[in-house]
């Protein structure tokens, strides 16, 4: 098998087994010459979250670890304060897509329901349907200062991050969002085909596992919406593969997070709070 990347180059002859969130095809590789050849992948399909019986939210995701993306959201939304507010996840297979059912605690219902807020998102988007200018951007308490992350360790981390994206790797196709410890090791990561719902997984991971010290990377760009929600879920230090847009950055000065982008080895553009950074 011959890999560019995450371009994966298989032939039919052997291929490799399917990794959860990866469909095989029959394509035409072209070459000099066109031959059939076996390709991945990435599966895309519309995923509900239902609280409480009631529809909140349709976004398009990769269909696994959907009890973590449930967690997360609830989590990153401020849906609810913590995961003790959620009773019971439950996944129901339809026809068309995936419900995720999530049984709330009777006053996370109420002040969701007091919010209004039903979004048809799509990858990628993260706001599509919000009712009002004024949700976008929702008010956080400002994040305190409680500890600082060596830039050495950054490099650590993204010595692992390629190989540790096995459906990227498979599909060419995939985000990923790592949690780094202190030292720079890949404690977990997710993958999906929108950035914001592998870092919603990896939100809800990192809330099942209870890490706390340490940051987030993720393999994209840093959107404003994915520094809100890492400041909601106590997030002080986000690293970007890529770069970071304006509000963004207007969002971490703000919410006291730490936003660094262009993280590769040996070098990082520091755009908010450099004192948490050795």
């Amino acid at each position: 098998m011959k890999k560019t990347g995450f371009l994966s180059e298989t032939s039919l002859a052997s291929p490799p087994a399917a990794l959860p969130g990866a469909r095989p095809v029959t394509v035409q590789r072209y070459n000099g010459t066109t031959q059939p050849a076996q390709d991945w992948l990435a599966e895309e399909v519309p995923v509900a979250l239902v609280y409480n019986g009631v529809s909140h939210v349709v976004m398009m995701a990769t269909p696994q670890e959907l009890s973590l993306l449930a967690l997360g959201f609830s989590l990153a939304e401020g849906i609810v304060a913590t995961p003790q507010d959620i009773y019971d996840i439950e996944e129901k297979q339809g026809q068309r897509g995936i419900e995720v059912h999530i049984e709330l605690a009777g006053r996370a219902f109420e002040a969701l329901k007091q919010r209004r807020r039903n979004l048809v998102g799509r990858t990628g988007c993260g706001v599509c349907g919000t009712e009002q200018i004024d949700d976008v951007c929702r008010p956080l308490p400002v994040l305190p200062f409680t500890q600082q992350f060596p830039l050495a360790a950054l490099d650590h981390g993204l010595a692992q991050l390629h190989d540790r994206q096995k459906l990227g790797q498979q599909t060419g196709c995939t985000h990923a969002a790592a949690w780094l410890s202190p030292t720079g090791v890949i404690l977990g990561q997710c993958e999906d085909v929108g950035r914001h719902v592998a870092l919603d997984k990896l939100l809800g991971l990192r809330s099942r596992e209870g890490w706390q010290d340490g940051a987030v990377l993720v393999t994209s760009r840093a959107s404003y919406e994915m520094v809100q929600k890492a400041a909601q879920c106590g997030v002080e230090i986000l690293f970007a593969v890529s770069a970071a847009t304006s509000l963004a950055v207007d969002t971490a000065i703000q919410y006291g997070v730490s936003l660094i982008g262009f993280s590769r080895s040996g070098r990082a553009t520091l755009y908010t709070h450099p004192e948490r950074l050795k």
